[in-house]
């Protein structure tokens, strides 16, 4: 019988094993994961988990007895040892598990402080897993004093959950501007006067030099010489994808592991998917960390392991919740040279990236129309001129149809 084994029980992982048995394969299947928890969602983690609005068992993918039902060999609290290429096995909590066809789903790892400047102290936090969010859930009580390190999405939902508990939140991004590496700086006055207006103390220009405290952080030290009283730090300041055991094996990596329009990779018979890899994207190549690109790359996989030979073509989307504020983001803005406003807060406004003429990216904020029709008119290749973009008089969907 044949036998696929899927190493990373996240998004990409529970995805693809799911449309295997959808789509008919009646082999043996072996989804391994390193947490204890089944396969959950990793987003509201950070939102609606922290902010106890969303139970555990609301944020598990499928529930625990799907796999049972399905015929999915589940192991959790494994880590996997190592790869052989060559025998198609891999090292298992001591055992060597065999297998036709491996994927490897296993997504990123966040980029902790060094040792060196306190970012081993009790107290500082990342947020990834369950576990973390868990581990940092009691401190979140209202007066608590929290610094965040980074200024990306991560850090600035993190932000927004602590100030809306009542805790006193101070942020530092170490870049000229928040979001400076994701977005234009119409977004990020967007969500700096969002995030000012909510009581947070955001400093831009400003880096961590080091966190002090015995056994437990207690101040902070930035980079302008600034010291700060502190309860506790979250730590946002980026994920890799997790390569090790690919790299270990002499698998190509490329910004992750490189894989083909099919989700190969450079070893026989196995696939990747989800934050873990690049792949081709037009001329290029990207890496996407979303859980849309994890889902759909990984059923991509799931189809060819069954023969389909289908190319995976990525529409890039995202989306970030801070405070009542609902990001969407469609496209990808790399190469962006003009940004066209539409609306203005407090009420519904979009950003359009363009090259030239040519419409790239659309991030929306509470405008899930202009988000909408971005994303359709991306996903055509339609680029509506940037004037009629920026009366908030057009008719949107009428550029559909253009």
């Amino acid at each position: 019988m044949r036998h696929i084994v899927v190493i990373g029980a996240g998004q990409a992982g529970s995805s693809c094993v799911a449309k295997l048995r959808n789509g008919g394969f009646d082999g043996k299947i072996t989804l391994i994961g390193a947490e204890t928890q089944p396969p959950y969602q990793r987003p509201p983690l950070s939102k609606a988990y922290l902010l106890g609005e969303m139970a555990l068992e609301r944020l598990y993918l499928r529930p625990e007895s799907f796999y049972a039902e399905q015929g999915i060999d589940l192991r959790l609290g494994e880590r996997v040892e190592a790869i052989d290429t060559d025998a198609r096995q891999i090292a298992v909590n001591g055992e060597k598990l065999s297998y036709d066809d491996l994927v490897l789903t296993t997504g990123s790892v966040p980029f902790h402080l060094p040792e060196v400047i306190g970012g081993t102290l009790d107290g500082v936090h990342v947020v990834r897993g369950l576990v973390d969010v868990d581990a940092m859930a009691p401190r979140f009580v209202a007066g608590a004093r929290v610094l965040i390190v980074g200024g990306g999405y991560i850090g600035l939902e993190a932000a927004s959950v602590a100030a809306k508990l009542g805790l006193n939140v101070t942020l530092v991004e170490m870049a000229p501007r928040i979001l400076q590496r994701v977005a234009a700086p119409e977004t990020s006055d967007f969500f700096r006067d969002l995030h000012r207006s909510h009581g947070v103390d955001l400093r831009e220009g400003i880096g961590l030099e080091r966190l002090t405290g015995d056994g437990a952080v207690s101040k902070a030290v930035l980079t302008d010489g600034t010291t700060l009283d502190v309860d506790f730090v979250i730590v946002g300041v980026g994920i890799a994808p997790a390569t090790t055991l690919a790299e270990a094996a002499g698998i190509d990596l490329d910004n992750g592991i490189a894989v083909d329009r099919y989700g190969r990779t450079s070893a026989p018979n196995i696939w990747a998917a989800g934050d873990c890899t690049s792949f081709p994207y037009g001329d290029t190549r990207i890496r996407l960390e979303s859980v849309p690109n994890a889902i759909e790359q990984a059923e991509v996989v799931a189809e060819n392991l069954m023969g389909v030979e289908k190319e995976y073509h990525a529409k890039p989307w995202f989306w970030s919740d801070q405070y009542d504020v609902k990001l969407q983001i469609a496209g990808l803005n790399t190469g962006y040279d003009k940004v066209v406003t539409r609306g203005a807060a407090p009420g519904p406004v979009s950003f359009w990236y363009y090259n030239g003429d040519r419409l790239l990216a659309v991030d929306a904020a509470n405008d899930p129309r202009g988000y909408m029709v971005g994303k359709r008119l991306i996903e055509s290749g339609k680029s509506p001129a940037p004037e009629v973009v920026s009366d908030v008089e057009s008719d949107l969907k009428a550029l559909l149809k253009a």
